[in-house]
């Protein structure tokens, strides 16, 4: 089974080219700010593929890992997937996150990363923050944030943009109010090795491989086609991502911050929220330990500081070492702008059609009874909303959730038709106000029933004292 991991990694490779080149040519839906709510944000997305370890015959000086990237012109995506470092068996591709020591769900950093008041999980996200004056675009704010908070320098030539996501919106309040809109870009590392990075205290980065998040067929396209009995065989099945959950105080998002005794009914009558995750485990693979020792060295110290930003700054490898089988959660924003990406990766069968493993491969369990078995291909509509602890809340949701199941099929439909989302719909946004407005409601019936509840359960109980 070892023997097959790097395989899978390099199986991905092809997936990988045509999504990045399938990202190039295809505009973005850009959402513009209203006048109500100008703030915008952005983040980078940041690629990378990792040469096997025994791998040295890189071809030209702009390959080798001493060569400056300021000295040498980064190649073209086409000429970067000729390479033969980037083609080599055991090459990983990994996509960057970030975990923030101390989230604040009252900055735009804990907004964008998807996080909030409520948890105490340990979550991922990605460099970026909010458009300040002087930005001249989203991906000058991106490249800009990424620079402040980690050091690194995305105009060099060792990185090359790629293209920009569907605009996001970053709402509150159950989905009524707009905080901002959220532009996600991709960026490419087109250098073999990473150079040093210099993160903000108390943040760390996490390379992760992009198997640890793609479903096992991923790797093995031939799973996708059916068996014998039209269905793919049970060996098939993917077994990655690892979904979880991250539970939320309802009442952190229902109820005024300073109102106890509101925030307590609240949590009495609704419960929790629960948020579809993927799980991360972080590793390490250069021991920090010996991070000192000889000039030959020298490559994986700097790969050491880089996977693990907060050796100079932090200075605590105790602590590192503590985290080093620790599990991270993946969820929210960060979730969501990460399967607009996956998404693209998507193996494709015979006919040019994304198979139906492919089709609900990021889908949670959790989700699968509002779907009511739709095979969804723009999995970030229904991978990111919450269930509740309650069963009767999740009930009335879907008894709500009409509106939110047609936008399901309108984006499906859009995708059938023309291969590619109708960029004229908002189709993330319609997804955002159809849910939520069908969690209002179903709150709102949950609330009234449990208080007529209440109130016959108090008459019951005067009658049987006093009258009886």
């Amino acid at each position: 089974m070892a023997g097959s991991i790097p395989e899978q990694h390099a199986s991905i490779i092809p997936l990988l080219s045509r999504a990045l080149h399938q990202i190039r040519s295809t505009s973005p839906r850009v959402i513009a700010s209203p006048a109500t709510q100008p703030r915008r944000a952005a983040v980078a997305l940041i690629l990378r593929v990792t040469p096997p370890p025994t791998f040295n015959n890189f071809s030209s000086p702009s390959q080798s890992p001493s060569a400056s990237p300021s000295q040498n012109p980064a190649p073209s995506l086409t000429e970067f997937f000729k390479l033969d470092w980037v083609n080599a068996p055991g090459a990983r591709p990994e996509i960057l996150f970030l975990r923030r020591e101390k989230p604040d769900g009252s900055t735009d950093g804990a907004h964008m990363s998807g996080s909030g008041p409520g948890t105490r999980e340990a979550h991922v996200a990605f460099p970026g923050g909010r458009t300040e004056e002087g930005d001249e675009g989203g991906m000058y704010t991106a490249m800009r944030q990424t620079w402040e908070e980690i050091g690194l320098d995305l105009a060099e030539n060792a990185y090359t943009p790629i293209g920009q996501l569907d605009d996001r919106e970053i709402t509150t309040s159950l989905g009524k109010r707009l905080l901002m809109i959220l532009s996600p870009f991709v960026f490419l590392q087109v250098t073999p090795h990473t150079t040093p990075v210099d993160p903000a205290p108390g943040t760390t980065l996490h390379w992760v491989p992009l198997t640890e998040l793609l479903p096992d067929t991923f790797a093995n396209p031939e799973s996708l086609l059916p068996g014998k009995n039209g269905a793919a065989s049970p060996k098939d099945k993917a077994h990655k991502p690892k979904w979880s959950n991250v539970t939320v105080d309802a009442s952190s998002r229902l109820a005024p911050r300073h109102s106890t005794v509101l925030r307590l009914l609240v949590r009495l009558l609704v419960g929790s929220m629960r948020f579809p995750a993927i799980v991360i485990s972080t590793s390490y693979p250069t021991d920090l330990t010996s991070m000192s020792h000889g000039d030959e060295k020298s490559i994986d110290e700097k790969r050491a500081q880089v996977e693990n930003g907060s050796v100079q700054r932090q200075g605590s490898l105790s602590k590192l070492r503590r985290r080093r089988n620790e599990e991270l959660k993946l969820w929210g924003l960060s979730l969501g702008m990460t399967l607009d990406l996956l998404a693209y990766l998507a193996p494709t069968t015979a006919n040019g059609h994304v198979g139906s493993a492919g089709q609900s491969a990021f889908i949670p369990p959790d989700a699968q009874p509002e779907l009511m078995g739709l095979p969804v291909m723009a999995p970030s509509l229904t991978s990111v909303f919450p269930r509740f602890s309650y069963p009767d809340v999740n009930f009335w949701i879907w008894v709500f959730g009409k509106r939110y199941r047609e936008v399901v099929r309108g984006w499906e439909a859009s995708i059938r038709a023309g291969g590619t989302n109708d960029r004229r719909i908002n189709w993330t946004g319609s997804a955002l106000n159809t849910f939520y407005a069908a969690v209002r409601k179903a709150l709102v019936v949950v609330i009234v029933l449990r208080a007529l509840f209440v109130l016959v359960g108090l008459l019951f109980g005067g009658w049987f004292v006093f009258v009886r």
